[in-house]
């Protein structure tokens, strides 16, 4: 699944600059990501890398948006026009 980020940000900014696929940016109240380019960051690295600098945990899996390993597989192909690495 993608993932979503909560009501708990604290809007540190810390999480848009290292998605790798420009998915986050600064909503109306805190952060959001936009589902149709979070790979969780399949395709580029092993975890996500805003849930590893979030300091506040608030980024979490988003079951409105449920994907399977493989189809986030195939979103970074898509987006990125290459093999994963």
């Amino acid at each position: 699944m993608s993932l979503k980020i909560t009501e708990l940000c604290v809007n540190c900014d810390v999480c848009e600059p290292v998605c790798p696929n420009k998915a986050i940016s600064l909503g109306a109240e805190f952060y959001e990501i936009a589902p149709g380019l979070c790979t969780e960051c399949i395709g580029h690295y092993e975890v996500p890398q805003c849930v590893e600098v979030c300091p506040v945990e608030c980024i979490i899996s988003d079951p409105e948006n449920a994907e399977s390993p493989e189809q986030l597989l195939a979103k970074f192909a898509s987006l990125t026009r290459k093999e994963p690495s």
